[in-house]
């Protein structure tokens, strides 16, 4: 019964096309419709992977993640504009060791006390710096340009080759409140490790003896 069966089909698929071997004539389970189908489905995936990884880039840019241009709380209501533009104190009396160091350096508080103890000697808004100061306590302020513990930073290699504080940091002289100015992303530090010029000018790329971009984007320039 079952090999007759078996004769019976291959028969049939012999009268359908007798110049193919009957083993390798087999029934069109798919819809010919189906390769486009299939077609449509691949390219759709690729172009959503796309999208989805155009929209990964600019969340990563947006300020929620970088928090360029979003003012940090702080224990006091410090203006660099106020101090810089204002009364004209130079950055570095402050950040003492920008020059000759890696950290520019968060000033203590006898440097703001230099002059709160005789101006605004009695405002509220700095008995958080008075009170630093009676209880020998530093302030805690909240840093605005951090970077990854896995990232090396030379502030003072990068002042004795030109790079100046609005560089990197903006326009500081002109925040009423600090923020971040750029995202300190690693293409953001390439950008300048590839052509200092754009930054600097070719003069004191020469002048300064500036390295070649091949060793400054060396990954151990900045990982170490």
């Amino acid at each position: 019964m079952v090999s007759q069966l078996i004769h019976t089909f291959i028969d049939r698929r012999r009268s359908l096309d007798p110049d193919v071997p009957a083993l390798l004539r087999m029934a069109q389970i798919f819809h010919r419709r189906a390769n486009t189908l299939s077609r449509v489905s691949i390219l759709g995936a690729v172009f959503i992977v796309g999208v989805l990884a155009w929209i990964a880039g600019l969340v990563i840019r947006s300020p929620y993640l970088t928090e360029v241009g979003v003012v940090r709380d702080q224990p006091v209501p410090f203006s660099h504009k106020h101090h810089v533009a204002g009364i004209g104190i130079d950055c570095r009396y402050c950040h003492t060791s920008v020059e000759t160091s890696p950290f520019a350096g968060i000033p203590p508080t006898k440097t703001c006390m230099n002059c709160h103890s005789q101006v605004w000697s009695d405002s509220p808004l700095l008995e958080p710096v008075r009170a630093s100061f009676r209880e020998k306590k530093p302030i805690r302020w909240t840093r605005v340009n951090d970077l990854p513990d896995f990232v090396y930073f030379d502030h003072s290699i990068h002042v004795r080759k030109g790079v100046t504080c609005e560089t990197c940091h903006g326009p500081v002289q002109q925040m009423p409140l600090m923020w971040r100015e750029h995202t300190l992303h690693m293409e953001w530090c390439l950008s300048c490790h590839r052509d200092p010029a754009q930054f600097i000018g070719r003069q004191l790329v020469q002048e300064y003896h500036v390295e070649s971009p091949v060793k400054l984007t060396n990954c151990s320039v900045c990982h170490r």
